[in-house]
């Protein structure tokens, strides 16, 4: 191809030790159509937006041509699955290599459903359409909720049938992120790798997230710290808004604090601690109510990989490894606490304000409220409907407005507004979409709720539609890996 469309490839990763990958190519697909394709984040990423929607470069998306500069690999990892460790790798995607932008940054470029992989243990490799959207859309709505995420850069057909419990129409996802490194890659370099593979990683990936740790005195330790920082912060984001990961096994955390794997997740609607919306989250292991324990689990999974590096003395390495655990439940409370009251308003902290937020939630799960509109309502002042007629309510009420009565109504509302969503990806809206496009290949539907999702504070009139509940909203949601 002539034109080139502002594809800028490195490799750094090809620099670590072999174990960590295996040089590998997309399997060609007999014909490639694009589907969606995401301009904004093209933009971000300084590329041609027209150029790689003309069918010359769609070719890239399906992994049928390869750009120039890049060279394409699959990561190998392990992790802890529902707690039992396993060797697992990029089983079907193919990581094309890190795009770098012209102000410097560095992007992962990964097809998922490029065909098998030495990683694959007896998958096709392959991808179904639906998935591959309800990716597209998650994330998306992530992004603009404000939540570290990766990103969908465009979906294409394949022309090709996948085998599931039915024939499913074929398709690729390119997947952007920061970096596809996972607690998981670390539990790896542990088990199956040197001292050197393990050190090895870890320099590559201080250097590639957390450089301004290079210079600090025990760097490796500075290192976990940060991780645990990053991932208090996210999870905490994660309840704020009422989202479930739905499989929060360690191969599904990243390094970077970025949200990946968008499989078995969705929404709450009316809120529970247990809901659970994975259908082989049989046990609720990692309901809503769970993750952020499960993320403390998963990052002292992490640590336990570091302690190689973490002091000679074995001893000291776990104590070291020990304390910096310690302080993530701290840590992440102090970032759901904090959201917390600005979800509520409060410009100040209280000791009292945890109890008034643990108290409003307890009324909503009793009374079987929805999470995101009981926030909404309590933002925009407009307290309707039985639940906020009860005694209970009204009883929590009288010290909430005692709690703001000194601060400013207008910037109270403005600070709720910030942090309180008028919309959510609600599950029968995305259900919606997806058969809209998958069944009849409607994308309008789509890309109308996209667009509704890109600003979801901005509280629109044009949201006011996507803000009602299903027909029956206790009925239970379930969704599936897509595998």
């Amino acid at each position: 191809m002539q034109y080139h469309p502002g594809w800028n490839f490195q490799n750094s990763y090809v620099k670590l030790p072999p174990i960590f990958y295996t040089m590998q190519e997309p399997k060609p697909v007999a014909s490639p159509k694009l589907i969606i394709f995401n301009e904004s984040l093209a933009e971000e990423l300084n590329l041609d937006c027209g150029a790689l929607q003309t069918e010359e470069w769609i070719a890239t998306f399906a992994g049928n041509y390869i750009p120039e500069g890049a060279e394409p690999i699959a990561q190998a990892y392990a992790g802890h699955q529902f707690g039992y460790f396993t060797m697992l790798g990029d089983g079907r995607a193919i990581l094309l290599g890190e795009h770098v932008t012209a102000n410097h940054q560095r992007f992962d470029i990964q097809l998922k459903g490029a065909g098998r992989t030495p990683y694959s243990r007896g998958g096709d490799g392959r991808a179904a359409l639906g998935p591959m959207l309800r990716e597209y859309i998650i994330s998306e709505a992530m992004h603009h909720l404000g939540i570290p995420t990766t990103r969908s850069l465009a979906v294409v057909t394949t022309g090709e049938t996948v085998i599931r419990d039915q024939y499913l129409p074929g398709a690729i996802l390119t997947r952007v992120a920061s970096s596809h490194i996972r607690v998981g890659t670390f539990e790896f370099a542990r088990k199956f790798g040197s001292k050197e593979d393990l050190k090895a990683l870890c320099d590559y990936t201080i250097e590639r997230h957390d450089p301004h740790i290079l210079q600090e005195e025990h760097p490796y330790l500075a290192f976990l710290k940060a991780v645990i920082n990053r991932q208090a912060a996210t999870i905490a984001k994660w309840q704020l808004v009422g989202f479930v990961h739905g499989v929060m096994n360690t191969d599904n955390m990243t390094i970077s604090g970025e949200t990946i794997d968008y499989g078995p997740c969705a929404f709450m609607d009316i809120y529970h601690p247990d809901t659970v919306f994975s259908s082989i989250d049989t046990y609720g292991r990692y309901a809503y109510g769970n993750q952020p324990k499960i993320g403390g689990w998963n990052l002292a999974r992490f640590a336990e990989s570091l302690i190689p590096l973490l002091d000679a003395d074995k001893n000291k390495a776990v104590t070291l490894a020990k304390e910096a655990i310690s302080a993530y439940p701290t840590l992440y409370v102090s970032y759901y606490v904090d959201g917390m009251r600005k979800k509520l308003g409060l410009m100040s902290a209280r000791e009292e304000d945890e109890e008034l937020i643990q108290e409003l939630l307890d009324l909503m799960q009793t009374y079987k409220q929805d999470y995101t509109n009981t926030f909404r309502a309590l933002t925009l002042k407009k307290l309707e409907g039985a639940f906020f007629q009860t005694v209970e309510f009204q009883h929590w009420h009288q010290h909430y407005k005692e709690r703001i009565k000194d601060q400013n109504p207008i910037e109270t509302e403005k600070l709720m507004k910030q942090h309180n969503p008028s919309v959510i990806p609600r599950n029968h809206r995305v259900e919606e979409a997806l058969e809209a496009a998958v069944e009849r290949g409607d994308l309008s539907v789509m890309k109308k709720l996209l667009s509704i999702l890109s600003d979801p504070y901005s509280y629109s009139e044009e949201q006011e539609e996507y803000c009602t509940l299903p027909e029956c909203p206790d009925e239970p949601y379930i969704t599936y890996c897509g595998t």
